[in-house]
């Protein structure tokens, strides 16, 4: 299994003190998956609804962030891809 793979740039190389500071995370896993179940229910007379398609992700990825700050990151957007946080500086 592959380890999952991580980028991060921050909006700034200095902040004043209450400055609002973004923090970008690029990340990826080759072994995240997506399956798709179909489902067909049919009767003893050979009747069949129609098709139900559910998606799924197997392996899915949490992304953490921390600094030694103590600081509080909040997440402002994730495509699942890309995610995007913010804080005070």
């Amino acid at each position: 299994m592959a380890a999952p793979s991580a980028s991060a740039s921050l909006n700034a190389t200095t902040f004043s003190p209450g400055e609002q500071m973004l923090l970008t995370v690029t990340y990826s896993d080759p072994d995240t998956q997506q399956v798709t179940v179909t489902v067909v229910v049919t009767d003893s007379k050979g009747n069949s609804s129609n098709p139900v398609k559910v998606n799924a992700v197997i392996d899915p990825l949490t992304v953490t962030v921390t600094d030694d700050s103590g600081r509080t990151w909040t997440r402002v957007s994730d495509t699942g891809s890309v995610a995007v946080f913010r804080a005070v500086a």
